[in-house]
């Protein structure tokens, strides 16, 4: 048996046509028809990393930490699949990996390649600034310790040695991986995580694929957008869209060469295929760019999957069971017969894919000191904090990082040791204070009817239907061993 994994980064399934969306992505199209498309696919922790750390563990990560690499007592799904001669390899061109935050996923793989080059990578060394465009974007912000607007320099250094289609990292990324399958389609036993960080801002896509959505723009350079509340007239928020569809009709350009090779060698018939995202972006929707910042709107909150399963066969079907990231750890240990680890809360896909069979009542998302939210599949339930102040909050952790350094002496000053989760194998962690998450409060708590309201513009008031969501989300709260202060400063009572 193999398994091969695709996964996109801020992906957004509402654009997708099998999704009902208007890009031009005929692959996506050709994939929907070869597999399950899941309907009821969320997020669980925000964003990059801790979705990877759900990737890897099965379970959240966003109710003990923020930012951070897999921690000593984590069970790691590639790992395990190593322990149990399963070969794994990845390829990727996603630079958060590199980084002190994400350190420590890659050498959990057999073997693995790194593609350089995306966002703001401190890639190709030019000690004086290169000339750039009239930029519209407003990147001024320290990010992790670094400026943003570096990182825009550094993206516009790294853009001067990518010009040809075959030399973007998602093609490099996706050429290693043709050739991981051409040389191993002949064994057995091997998984393939091919990962791009397309269509991720910046929305930066080869020419050919630009001209695919001709419009009449203008105005300043903009195809990286800022994360904060529309300023932009309309005609700027259009173009930027335009900017994402050329890169994601890229993403499906290279999704094809991988259908083509599954054709070719015939490998339907014993290699399960995964294309997914770990979240969506925000276009202009509730007059936001990007993510994070706000409340998750299924926007961000729904990405697409995508799932073969040659043991099923089932093509060309809809799945509307409640699904998460943290079920794709134990449904590739449970695919190569490889027992799953009692700390994985996340569910094996197997009769899900086969016949709809679901795993769950309802699942938590967030992020670390945001909303913390509750879906049943139809409702969404949004608890804000019940003071601007947002706290108390900590960061539980043997791995002090955060995306792009390592925690500060000052942070660290006044750490305490937690008694052990149910999840740390019986090791205490280093309880630090975190930040709060920006002013969350302001929104409020927000309640949802994904079926009369998918594009959520109409919050409800139901006091019955409120109280029916908060007990599902105490219940998931108490399953994953939520320290008391997440209780606290979103005002629910502890069981």
């Amino acid at each position: 048996m193999k398994a091969i994994m695709l996964m996109f980064d801020s992906l957004n399934r509402h654009m997708l046509p099998p999704y009902g969306g208007w890009i031009h992505t005929p692959n996506f199209q050709r994939l929907a028809e070869r597999s399950v498309v899941f309907d009821t696919c969320f997020v669980g922790s925000m964003p990059c990393m801790p979705a990877r750390r759900e990737l890897h563990t099965g379970r959240y990560n966003f109710l003990h930490r923020s930012w951070g690499p897999l921690e000593p007592f984590d069970d790691s799904m590639p790992e395990l699949l190593k322990q149990n001669g399963i070969y794994t390899h990845l390829v990727t061109d996603h630079q958060h990996y590199w980084e002190d935050g994400g350190a420590t996923y890659h050498n959990r793989y057999s073997t693995y390649e790194f593609v350089r080059g995306q966002e703001g990578d401190p890639w190709k060394g030019e000690i004086r600034d290169p000339e750039t465009p009239d930029y519209m974007g407003g990147h001024t912000t320290g990010l992790g310790g670094h400026s943003a607007g570096r990182m825009v320099t550094q993206d516009w250094i790294n853009r001067k040695y990518i010009r040809e289609l075959e030399e973007f990292p998602q093609a490099v990324t996706f050429e290693l991986g043709e050739a991981f399958i051409r040389t191993n389609a002949g064994e057995d036993n091997w998984f393939l995580q091919v990962e791009t960080f397309d269509p991720h801002e910046p929305f930066f896509a080869h020419e050919a694929f630009r001209k695919m959505y001709p419009h009449a723009y203008e105005g300043k350079h903009f195809d990286w957008p800022p994360y904060r509340r529309i300023q932009e007239s309309p005609d700027v928020v259009a173009h930027c869209r335009f900017e994402y569809a050329a890169l994601v009709s890229m993403c499906d350009y290279h999704l094809g060469k991988i259908l083509d090779l599954m054709d070719e060698l015939d490998l339907w018939k014993d290699t399960m295929l995964i294309v997914n995202s770990d979240h969506g972006f925000l276009l202009g929707e509730h007059e936001w760019w990007a993510k994070n910042i706000q409340p998750f709107y299924n926007e961000i909150a729904r990405p697409p999957l995508f799932i073969w399963d040659p043991r099923s066969g089932k093509a060309g079907e809809r799945r509307d069971s409640l699904v998460q990231m943290i079920d794709m750890a134990p449904t590739l240990l449970d695919y190569f017969g490889v027992p799953i680890p009692p700390d994985m809360q996340g569910q094996p896909l197997r009769e899900t894919i086969a016949n709809d069979a679901s795993v769950r009542q309802a699942a938590l998302f967030g992020i670390h000191g945001g909303h913390i939210n509750c879906t049943d599949g139809r409702y969404v339930y949004m608890k804000a904090p019940v003071s601007k102040a947002n706290g108390p909050i900590y960061n539980y952790t043997l791995m002090p990082s955060h995306m792009r350094c390592l925690f500060s002496v000052k942070e660290l000053q006044h750490f305490s040791l937690a008694e052990p989760f149910s999840f740390t194998k019986g090791l205490q962690t280093m309880k630090i204070n975190a930040n709060p998450h920006n002013d969350l409060h302001q929104f409020g708590t927000l309640l949802f009817d994904g079926q009369s309201d998918p594009s959520q513009q109409h919050p409800l008031k139901d006091e019955q239907l409120e109280a029916r969501m908060a007990e599902l989300m105490l219940g998931l709260m108490e399953a994953h061993d939520a320290p008391p202060e997440q209780y606290e400063r979103v005002g629910l009572k502890r069981p």
